[in-house]
């Protein structure tokens, strides 16, 4: 006898997509489906999703934990920077490419420049692999998520629609940025491409962009009006540019080759 709804949650459904629901549970949830085929599909289109992104993202949470990442060694946060974005992280950040072109950037403008472009690649490493949970706000909530996000920030925080160009917004988060809490932003694309926003306030002068692409990311930095952004996706320059000049017309109102020069 095939169980009512209501004793089969949509949670459960996630889990036995993840491969995560208890074995006694198995057979309930199966006679469900197969009796159910808008479920059955749902719980299809997940599953697909949920290969697109591990093909894409799947090498990076593969890399190997460096002796000083280990759990052991790690302060307490809340939330942990797993090893395996670390290592990207150093590699993307000691590896480098192109200069920088900055308009009366201070002297320690390149360690703050480290710091957040450090945290901001270990957020969307993190984060970008998750399919149950990678924001914390839906992107359907967008009005509380910006006014959350702002208040905690300190500092207005705009949030672009990226549709125009084929990206959803799927949500956001808050997170521990370099010396203040951070705002996170993800989106996604028709394909299961993901994109990231990072937003952290930053006292130094107004940049331009850095582009920098390592392995299979790219990232485009700048700092505007007290808050530092870092756009991170594909290493494909021309796809990133793109999404990196609509959110910063929309962030700064004018279109960004009128106000910074590209590495």
């Amino acid at each position: 006898m095939i169980e009512p709804r209501a004793h089969v949650t949509e949670d459960e459904l996630h889990a036995y997509v993840d491969g995560e629901l208890a074995a006694d549970r198995q057979p309930a949830i199966e006679a469900w489906l197969d009796a159910h085929p808008d479920d059955a599909a749902q719980v299809a289109a997940w599953r697909a999703h949920a290969a697109a992104v591990r093909a894409r993202y799947g090498a990076v949470a593969d890399e190997s934990v460096p002796d000083r990442l280990t759990l052991k060694k790690l302060m307490p946060q809340r939330w942990l920077r797993v090893a395996a974005a670390a290592a990207v992280v150093f590699a993307f950040i000691g590896g480098g490419a192109g200069g920088w072109f900055a308009r009366g950037a201070s002297e320690t403008m390149p360690t703050a420049r480290a710091r957040v472009t450090q945290d901001a690649l270990e957020a969307h490493t993190i984060y970008v692999v998750e399919v149950r949970h990678p924001v914390e706000v839906a992107g359907s909530d967008r009005d509380h998520l910006v006014s959350w996000l702002s208040k905690r920030l300190g500092h207005t925080v705009r949030l672009p629609d990226l549709s125009g160009i084929g990206l959803k917004l799927v949500g956001g988060r808050l997170l521990p940025g370099p010396d203040t809490p951070a705002a996170f932003f993800m989106y996604e694309g028709a394909s299961g491409e993901r994109f990231t926003l990072y937003v952290a306030p930053l006292k130094a002068a107004q940049t331009s962009l850095r582009y920098a692409a390592r392995d299979k990311l790219g990232s485009f930095f700048w700092v505007d009006q007290g808050l530092s952004y870092v756009v991170i996706g594909t290493p494909d320059r021309g796809r990133l540019q793109d999404v990196a000049e609509a959110i910063y017309a929309q962030i700064d109102g004018e279109p960004l080759r009128k106000h910074a020069a590209l590495d």
